[in-house]
């Protein structure tokens, strides 16, 4: 675990909303807002390298779309997420709109996110700078505090214009919280919002990957999903099958 092991401080800064530190861990860094919440780790050898399942999982999501242009990531985080999208996928756009402005920074100072001509980070809060990005193809919400995952997560205004934000083919892909049960923070409203037209991928962190088409004539097609994580798996270093195996209709 990482409180046995010697932790080395590399950065420390305090805004508006808490603390923010970076701390190495021998082969990893770990992003943790508070008091020690752990917000990303990044193995330092290669920064698109996904450690944890919860973010191989978003990528998964990522691979629901045959030929994506386009990414908007609202919550950047380490930008591992970003990194591995930009590395693997053929996007031509990408955005991230981050609400603590000390976050990209550090990601590029500490955490290996690449400057990238492709990527356009904004500062801001996602929920009241959505209707001002652009449409895409691929749309990440992961808007966690350390307090846990923020108001955006359950505002069904929030989540509509997310899914309006895409293109036809295009698709959300949540990071929600999850239930005793085991079934997503906001269950009843994302039926509701979503008309059970969504796909749920639970993972061992206590998450579950909301999977939300465009509209409802699209559908997931787990075959070419299936081809295209097969596909790319010797460049990731790891397998997506097992993942896939777990994505479940909405509950």
């Amino acid at each position: 675990m990482v409180e046995q092991r010697q932790q080395r401080l590399l950065a420390r800064v305090e805004d508006a909303f808490g603390v923010i530190s970076v701390y190495e861990v021998d082969d990893y860094r770990f992003l943790e807002f508070g008091d020690a919440i752990e917000q990303s780790c990044v193995f330092t050898a290669d920064p698109s390298w996904l450690e944890y399942d919860y973010t191989r999982a978003m990528l998964v999501g990522a691979l629901c779309h045959e030929q994506p242009e386009s990414a908007l990531f609202l919550g950047l985080g380490a930008g591992t997420l970003t990194q591995a999208c930009m590395k693997f996928l053929p996007l031509e756009d990408i955005e991230a709109i981050e609400l603590r402005p000390d976050v990209p920074r550090l990601a590029m100072e500490h955490l290996g996110l690449d400057d990238d001509p492709r990527l356009y980070v904004r500062i801001g809060d996602a929920v009241e700078l959505l209707p001002t990005a652009e449409t895409t193809d691929l749309l990440f919400v992961d808007l966690y505090t350390d307090h846990g995952p923020g108001v955006g997560h359950l505002a069904w205004n929030f989540l509509e214009g997310c899914q309006q934000r895409l293109n036809p083919g295009g698709w959300l892909v949540i990071n929600q919280w999850a239930t005793d049960e085991g079934k997503p923070l906001g269950a009843a409203l994302l039926r509701g919002l979503y008309h059970r037209h969504y796909w749920e991928l639970p993972v061992k962190e206590g998450n579950v990957i909301v999977l939300v088409p465009a509209d409802l004539e699209q559908t997931l097609d787990m075959a070419g999903l299936r081809a295209r994580a097969e596909a790319l798996a010797p460049r990731l270093g790891y397998s997506l099958d097992g993942l896939i195996k777990d994505i479940r209709p909405a509950s």
